[in-house]
């Protein structure tokens, strides 16, 4: 019987190729209900298993049984990038230093005939024997641990290459001609067939040694940098906290220690410690960290704040709702860590070829050297070819070509408040040619506000007053339009006696001795008063523009209108053009009439609507313009909008909107800002096209590289200055993205 299905990640230590990565994913996932993916750029491996069949320690075991690292996570979740104590990329520092040291005297004295002296060979041995034994330490135990598991992987290649070099180079000191002291070596770019006078390779071994740690180096340099914005985000919380115990009197405890229910302060300047609200004080938010907005956001008492953002004005008091691993700061930062541990379909292509790479390169190494003996050839030059065609090769780029893209194209995306779900979305975003975008919410703000009274016969000071007064009684949203408009303009509003509520027409009551009523014109009719000719036209103008219009009436007669509507955001016309801008052809969605929803498509510039869908009935609308052939992306916010996100080929939430909504979507915007859709469009884009950049230079450096080495047009040493580059190259192209900005970073600056 199938145990509980749980999920792990594991930080894995010790891998030093895509090859390696390969080979730890295949030996977990021989494991009985265990399915794994092994990440080499973020040294991580993701995995699901069956706890009936499987425990944690017996994924570490496998792991160590390969010859790598592997730790369980710390309980309460440990964002470590890698298993290994000491810092990896200062001791590969430390080892490329001494070895460069070491040698550059070897290469100079092997290029430059002018500095060769009686015995200069030994000399470049004893340098050259510290780099060849020491500084390519890390490539022989590896390709040691690999022997004795009867595998290979890239340090195989450049350990096997290396040792060639080396010992070909003793044997030639001690028992062939290049032990003369009158001997004399020049250095060539591409060997020489003819032989006899190139056969200690000294410089070869010392240098390819060099080449490669520094790649290493910089290739691990890089990919922190790749997951910095990660790291970053993890370190943005609060360390400590002032908590309010039930006397009123502060207490500072570490962060780790709140809990829900609690209250505690936040002053100016400081980060609130975790996700809450408010209870007492007004603020300006700074929410830039975790939404990528950098206006500061209003905060009063019942408003919600967020763990991480910044107090920018006066002291709150607030009461804490979430905390650890619930909190939006916490879930934010797992978003990304799944997304960058995932792997999108054309980087398994690229992990099956790196598992098979090394095994046939090792073949083709030798029988170039079969090739060139056969044919003649000297067996100085054959061996040369076969030892550059050892170390020209490198999967370490096609394995690194799309992971580090994700961990750079994720990470900034976080940073402006884009979470991408899963690297398989990224092909998504570049099929889509229709965007769906659900109206209350999304396009507009999804709270009904008072945009316009009209009056006859009295002040807009007195409707809003008896009228604010009576609706401050009622629930509805309309009612708390008016009421919040009354308040803010009129000031504190007077009570109301005998309310009714006249279900479907509106409401009643008395307010400061005068008898009022706010609502249709139907109840209007019910109480037998005529409407102003000036207040009807008024209204059906404003039904018109698809708003909601009512009538006030006091004293017997009919004295104002009050026009409420659900407003448009104010950036999202430019979010409409910006996704028209990308190839988009936007449909405006909504469950409110056609009149409604007609004039909030004009004013956004959108010019497909489809009006009054029921709510269950939205993914339907998907559907059928996926059967008409359109690839579609959903843009919504509410529960009743997580069928369509699900259905559509493409869902971005709104990060305002509710978890379901979030849960069901592929991309979520935390701001909720429309126009961070298009910036995550854009960013998905960009990453998917630096992820191909990226394979198409690993294939077509091998491609091109291997026959070279092959047909014996490369020096060792040259081929394992361009193998480092190509890694190097590979992560600093994807290191580009985080130059990355948001569409109004880019009008900003």
């Amino acid at each position: 019987m199938a145990g509980a299905n749980q999920h792990i990640e594991l930080p894995i230590g010790g891998m030093t190729c895509a090859s390696c990565a390969n080979r730890i994913e295949r030996k977990l996932n021989k494991l009985d209900g265990v399915v794994a993916s092994v990440n080499y750029a973020t040294e991580k491996a993701t995995v699901d298993f069956d706890a009936a069949a499987v425990a944690p320690e017996q994924l570490v075991e496998v792991v160590e049984s390969a010859g790598y690292r592997a730790t369980l996570p710390a309980a309460g979740g440990g964002g470590e990038h890698a298993a290994a104590a000491p810092d990896e990329t200062e001791l590969l520092r430390r080892r490329l230093l001494i070895s460069l040291a070491l040698m550059l005297p070897v290469l100079l004295v092997s290029m430059v005939p002018p500095l060769q002296f009686d015995n200069w060979q030994w000399l470049s041995l004893t340098l050259a024997s510290p780099v060849v034994v020491w500084g390519a330490l890390p490539f022989h135990r590896a390709a040691w641990a690999n022997l004795k598991h009867a595998t290979a992987t890239m340090d195989t290649l450049i350990s096997v290459g290396v040792i060639a070099a080396y010992a070909w180079s003793l044997y030639a000191l001690v028992f062939g001609d290049a032990g003369d002291p009158g001997m004399r070596m020049t250095f060539d770019l591409i060997p020489d067939k003819a032989g006899g006078t190139h056969e200690v390779y000294l410089e070869v071994a010392a240098a390819v040694t060099v080449f490669i740690l520094a790649g290493r180096y910089f290739e691990s340099r890089a990919k922190r940098r790749a997951g910095s914005a990660l790291t970053a985000l993890l370190e943005l919380g609060a360390k400590d906290v002032a908590v309010l115990d039930a006397g009123g009197a502060e207490r500072r405890v570490p962060v780790e220690q709140l809990a829900v229910g609690d209250r505690f302060v936040v002053r100016p300047g400081e980060k609130v410690a975790t996700d809450g609200v408010v209870e007492e004080g007004t603020s300006a938010v700074d929410q830039s960290l975790l939404t990528g907005e950098s206006v500061p956001v209003e905060k009063q008492p019942g408003d919600e704040v967020a763990g991480a953002s910044v107090n920018a004005g006066g002291r709150l008091v607030v009461r804490a709702t979430k905390v650890g691993a619930d909190t939006a700061l916490a879930q934010i930062a797992r978003l990304v860590t799944d997304a960058q541990s995932g792997k999108a379909p054309v980087q398994r292509l690229a992990d099956r070829v790196s598992g098979v790479f090394v095994p046939v390169v090792i073949a083709l190494a030798v029988a170039t050297l079969g090739f060139w003996i056969g044919t003649g050839e000297s067996v100085e030059f054959g061996f040369t070819a076969a030892v550059a065609v050892l170390i020209i090769a490198c999967p370490c780029a096609l394995g690194l070509a799309t992971p580090t893209a994700l961990l750079v194209g994720t990470g900034r995306g976080a940073q402006l408040g884009l979470l991408i779900k899963g690297p398989e979305i990224l092909e998504s975003t570049r099929r889509v040619d229709t965007v769906v975008l659900d109206k209350t919410g999304t396009v507009t703000t999804g709270r009904m506000t008072l945009v316009d009274v009209a009056t006859a016969g009295v002040t807009r000071a007195e409707v809003l007053r008896l009228a604010g007064a009576l609706e401050n009684a009622s629930e509805h949203p309309i009612a708390r339009a008016i009421a919040r408009a009354a308040a803010d303009e009129a000031g504190p509003l007077p009570a109301v006696e005998h309310f009714a509520n006249r279900e479907g027409l509106g409401v009643e009551g008395i307010v400061d001795g005068h008898g009022v009523q706010v609502g249709r014109p139907a109840l209007m009719a019910d109480w037998g008063l005529r409407v102003p000719a000036e207040l009807d036209a008024a209204r059906a103008a404003a039904e018109g523009k698809g708003r909601t219009a009512v009538l006030a009436a006091w004293d017997g007669e009919v004295r104002g209108l009050l026009v409420v509507a659900d407003t448009v955001k104010p950036t999202s016309a430019e979010a409409i053009a910006s996704l028209k801008a990308l190839g988009l052809r936007p449909v405006l969605l909504t469950g409110d009439n056609e009149a409604t929803a007609r004039a909030v498509a004009a004013e956004v510039g959108i010019d497909e609507v489809t009006a009054e869908v029921l709510p269950a009935d939205k993914a339907d609308v998907v559907r059928r313009l996926q059967q008409s052939g359109r690839v579609v992306a959903m843009v919504g916010d509410g529960v009743n909008d997580a069928p369509a996100l699900a259905q559509a080929d493409l869902g971005l939430a709104i990060g305002t909107g509710t978890d379901v909504a979030i849960e069901a979507s592929d991309l979520t915007l935390v701001s909720g800002d429309l126009r961070a859709a298009a910036d995550a469009i854009r960013l998905s884009r960009s990453t998917l096209r630096t992820i191909k950049q990226n394979l198409g230079w690993a294939f077509g450096y091998n491609v091109a590289a291997l026959p070279l080495a092959a047909a014996g047009l490369l020096n060792p040493l040259l081929a394992g200055a361009a193998m480092a580059f190509s890694s190097v190259s590979v992560v600093a192209n994807a290191l580009r993205l985080r130059r990355f900005r948001s569409h109004h970073q880019e009008v900003s600056r």
